[in-house]
């Protein structure tokens, strides 16, 4: 059964969340390593090779491309209805999405110009899982916002078999236009991107959620390549008081607990009364999911309901965890939102359970987990932007300002960066007549 913590718990439960915080083991980190370097040496025979050995398929680099017509035949095995559905989840994340992008701009400040140039990433990686779960919600969040950015180029790669399994994957795609798809799984499909191959040219930026040895690799790579976060397991908390609806409170702790077992869930309540409630609607609900046994583990593990004096004292708990997903129920005032500063993404009210941001309001559902949210920010448009400063001076703006510059260098012990900005000025002094 879900635990029940008082404030004379904190550091009990903080321990607790510690552990969640993803540590790739030496056996992952050295297969990892292993693959990236053969690939990085081999190119596209290391691909095959490890195709063959993780998915037992023995592939061909044709075999390996996706055509538009196979992804098109692929497609129109989904199920109609629930494409229709995803093609309005697409609208959304679009329309929520388009919001986001940022222009280039520049202000003239006595002839001097500056600014900052916005462009798109040129290429970016996307890896979508394959296995037993199909995510073309993920899909879809990822792809929409790098075509909103302008990325000319998107490469999606993905285990084989999974558009077999998984059609409705293959119809995300297809809807959003993707043209480049690649039948790669795993580490060896990151050190694909991150490096290039001869059938794979290499990315700028890899995104998309993974198993371990994706999460490691992508970690791994990141220098030669931007990535996106470094993804944990999911998390929620919920803050509600005495008047919030046990069974929703439970149903929306259950829609993250059944992720996987590291997943953590808590909710925070001002009512010992309540928190029982909570509990015993927990075991309730639990029993009648098809993954209850990854839901229980979870809840066990990292679940937890936490007994407070006010909000007050939950913001502050709640600010210290920095969690994904935050769920406050309207019986709290929404000025509570002005006391909690990190956070992934906020749901507030009763009928705003943290599902509909997974898959259908339309702000991305790729979000900082593991604390990061003290620093980080939801996947987005301006993750696939990339600025540069433009500084433009004019002779007259120069020599009013080179002596400052001049001393500035100079307390650096850099002569060089003080003489480039002197020799101007000497250059526009009056020469001495000779006679």
């Amino acid at each position: 059964m879900i635990p029940i913590y008082r404030e004379k718990d904190r550091a009990k439960l903080f321990s607790r969340l510690e552990k969640r915080k993803m540590l790739f083991s030496g056996e992952v980190l050295e297969s990892v390593r292993r693959i990236l370097s053969e690939v990085r040496a081999e190119g596209d025979r290391a691909l095959l090779r490890l195709t063959e050995a993780f998915d037992g398929i023995k592939m061909t680099p044709e075999r390996m491309c996706v055509s538009p017509q196979e992804l098109r035949a692929c497609s129109e095995r989904a199920d109609p209805a629930v494409v229709l559905e995803l093609e309005k989840a697409i609208f959304n994340i679009h329309a929520y999405h388009r919001r986001q992008l940022q222009e280039s701009w520049e202000f003239d400040e006595r002839g001097v110009i500056l600014g900052q140039r916005v462009l798109p990433l040129a290429s970016v990686g996307i890896y979508v899982p394959g296995g037993n779960a199909a995510y073309p919600s993920t899909v879809l969040m990822n792809v929409i916002p790098a075509k909103i950015a302008g990325v000319p180029r998107i490469a999606v790669v993905t285990p084989p078999g999974t558009f077999e399994r998984h059609p409705i994957v293959a119809a995300a795609l297809h809807a959003l236009k993707v043209r480049e798809i690649y039948l790669v799984g795993g580490a060896q499909a990151i050190a694909a991107l991150a490096y290039g191959t001869e059938m794979i040219p290499r990315v700028d930026k890899i995104v998309g959620p993974g198993n371990a040895y994706v999460a490691a690799a992508k970690r791994e790579v990141f220098g030669e390549v931007d990535i996106d976060m470094m993804a944990g397991p999911s998390e929620i908390v919920i803050l509600a008081t005495a008047e919030s609806n046990p069974r929703y409170i439970a149903a929306d702790m259950l829609s993250q607990s059944e992720h996987d077992e590291s997943a953590c869930a808590l909710c925070f309540t001002d009512s010992a009364a309540h928190a029982v409630l909570v509990q015993q609607e927990l075991e309730v609900q639990i029993k009648s999911l098809p993954r209850n046994q990854i839901a229980r583990k979870s809840l066990v593990n990292y679940g937890a309901i936490i007994v407070t004096e006010n909000y007050f004292q939950a913001a502050a708990w709640i600010n210290e965890i920095a969690p994904e997903h935050l769920e406050i129920f309207s019986s709290i005032p929404l000025s509570a939102l002005d006391m909690i500063r990190n956070v992934g993404a906020v749901f507030y009210g009763d009928y705003s359970p943290e599902a509909v941001g997974d898959y259908f309001a339309g702000s991305n559902h790729v979000l900082p987990t593991g604390g990061t949210a003290r620093f980080s920010s939801p996947l987005g448009v301006y993750h696939f932007q990339r600025r540069t400063s433009i500084i433009r001076y004019t002779r007259e703006e120069l020599m009013r300002t080179w002596r400052s510059i001049d001393i500035l260098a100079q307390a650096e012990g850099l002569e060089a960066h003080a003489r480039s900005v002197r020799i101007r000025q000497e250059e526009e002094q009056p020469r001495p007549e000779t006679k």
